[in-house]
């Protein structure tokens, strides 16, 4: 879901596909998972979704740029039970590798790009996800990805 943003799929204000930005994409994922937690509930984040307090907070209140791609992730499937945490973020990271295969970028390339301050080889840990990819770093390296896209 995350990555369809870019296809101007999904709530929250547009997307260029053309020229993405980094702060435009998570401005579409704020409104996405802020829209979804809202018909959740802050109890059902915390109990069910498995949130800490402060993050059931930042969702709620829209401060998502710190919040876990899996996190957000079960926030959506909670409010869609039709489509699971586990596979939406499979399916982000299925769309990110092949991105960077069509933009001919290999993750030191794409960790100079970006704004957060991660080096090649966390950056690659996070597309692996052996490490936790919050969704501000997300929306840096979609947001490079889908510049390089031919």
């Amino acid at each position: 879901m995350f990555h369809e943003v870019v296809d101007g799929d999904g709530p929250g204000p547009a997307v260029d596909p053309d020229e993405p930005t980094a702060a435009s994409l998570l401005a579409a994922f704020e409104a996405m998972v802020t829209e979804a937690a809202s018909t959740v509930g802050t109890d059902r984040l915390v109990d069910e979704v498995g949130l800490t307090e402060a993050d059931a907070a930042a969702v709620r209140e829209g401060d998502i740029g710190g919040v876990a791609l899996a996190d957000a992730a079960a926030v959506l499937a909670a409010a869609e039970p039709d489509r699971g945490a586990d596979a939406m973020v499979a399916e982000v990271r299925d769309h990110l590798l092949m991105g960077m295969a069509t933009a001919v970028l290999d993750v030191d390339s794409l960790a100079a790009k970006i704004d957060a301050d991660l080096t090649g080889q966390e950056v690659q840990q996070a597309l692996e996800g052996r490490t936790a990819m919050t969704l501000g770093q997300l929306a840096e390296i979609l947001a490079v990805i889908e510049r390089r896209k031919p």
